[in-house]
């Protein structure tokens, strides 16, 4: 079925069904299996060469996860995608698969703290070096651009700012250098918010704990594969030369758009082992049938919330994208739909004692570190998620002692709106 023809909607329950079962079952089975049978030894052979679609293992693939993967694929319209563990594997598959040792990555400096400490550490002693750059703004992008650069990466809404950079101009930069451009798009929800492909993105990568799951029930990321960048440029030798490690099998003539998806599920997967389980993956289906309906709820909770904070006395500040004050306003109107998002900020008057109190006096919000979840969750950054970043990190990333990150769920937004006040009384 081409579900190019298809709406959002209807892609988001539809994509991914086997309709011809002999059970004629209307869900989708899970696989609990670790091995797949070989039909003869010459069919295995042809798997591990991967001249043949199959099942190996399931660190590899495995049916469930397959059907989620061609779910998400085809929400986004990309090529192929892939299920990993976490979202934090995702982009750990994505850039190892793209940038050797002594090769570097241009990025945005308003990132997710796990992303934060997984470029400026871990990556680092692998020997790629991640360049964050001073600003959102294009050109300081490009003026960390040298001829080892292989990726520029972001995120579409930045964690925990909500600011919107320019997709559309820094896809523009990234292919005049001849690098793909990676984003990050877990704040746009599956690609119903934000899809970073109509703006020239090349890869996405995405925390499908968040949004795709939204449930809080499991944990996973996934990868998805635009098609649209030639690796045949010389930059990329590990998908346009011989790979010796599939005996010189050459991924961009054996599987022409869909190359890098490959690369990151026969070389990440195979190699770092990240794979999401078939009940996890069954997960992440269910959550997406309902994806657009539980997003728009939270879309128009978050904006009443954000209403209610603005006029509190003991409220700092408000820093909601789909007010027009927000820095990231105007990219939010051009890249999201809604404008908006289900995610915003606010800054307590006083200090960090009086902010601690205010949400250990919550009932309903839960203080979790999460965001897409069924429940409205409030997050404190500075001693959760950015916990790890030094002063100039969390100044950088607009990270304050009395910032709260909060997540719009799927109650009825007014009993929320009690919930904080009742919180705030504890709040001197």
């Amino acid at each position: 079925m081409d579900y190019k023809k298809l709406g959002f909607n209807t892609r988001q329950i539809h994509a991914g069904l086997d309709h011809t079962p002999e059970t004629g079952a209307r869900g989708v089975a899970i696989y609990p299996t670790a091995a797949y049978r070989f039909k003869t030894c010459e069919y295995a052979a042809n798997l591990f060469d991967l001249s043949e679609a199959g099942n190996i293992y399931t660190r590899l693939q495995n049916p469930t996860s397959s059907a989620y993967e061609e779910r998400v694929a085809a929400l986004y319209g990309g090529v192929g995608a892939l299920a990993v563990a976490s979202g934090m594997s995702a982009i750990l598959l994505t850039v190892t698969a793209l940038v050797e040792k002594g090769q570097n990555i241009v990025a945005s400096p308003l990132l997710y703290g796990g992303t934060y400490n997984q470029f400026r550490h871990s990556l680092r002693k692998l020997g790629v070096e991640v360049r964050i750059a001073p600003t959102t703004a294009p050109e300081d992008f490009e003026a960390l651009i040298d001829e080892n650069t292989r990726a520029i990466f972001v995120e579409s809404m930045g964690n925990p700012t909500c600011y919107v950079p320019d997709l559309e101009a820094l896809a523009k930069i990234a292919h005049n250098h001849g690098v793909p451009f990676i984003v990050d798009n877990t704040f746009g929800a599956g690609g119903y918010l934000c899809n970073p492909f109509d703006w020239g993105a090349d890869i996405i990568v995405d925390s499908a704990t968040k949004w795709i799951n939204g449930h809080g029930t499991a944990m996973g990321g996934i990868i998805v594969d635009g098609g649209k960048f030639d690796w045949n440029n010389g930059k990329f030798p590990q998908l346009s030369q011989p790979d010796e490690s599939y005996h010189g099998l050459v991924l961009t003539e054996a599987f022409g758009p869909a190359a890098f998806i490959v690369k990151c599920r026969v070389g990440g997967l195979r190699d770092f082992g990240c794979c999401p389980s078939p009940f996890d993956s069954y997960l992440m289906m269910l959550g997406l049938e309902t994806l657009s309906l539980r997003v728009r709820h939270e879309v128009e909770s978050t904006r009443r919330l954000a209403e209610y904070l603005r006029n509190h006395p003991k409220v700092k500040k408000v820093s909601y994208v789909g007010f027009d004050d927000h820095p990231g306003y105007e990219n939010a109107q051009k890249y999201f739909r809604f404008g908006a998002s289900a995610v915003l900020n606010v800054e307590l008057k006083g200090d960090l004692d009086s902010t601690v109190r205010f949400v250990e006096a919550l009932e309903l919000a839960a203080h979790m570190t999460m965001i897409g979840d069924s429940i409205t969750v409030v997050t404190h950054p500075a001693s959760t998620t950015h916990k790890q970043l030094s002063a100039a990190d969390l100044e950088a990333a607009g990270v304050t002692p009395t910032l709260l990150r909060i997540s719009l769920g799927l109650e009825d937004v007014e009993d929320i709106i009690a919930d904080f006040e009742q919180a705030f009384r504890h709040v001197e």
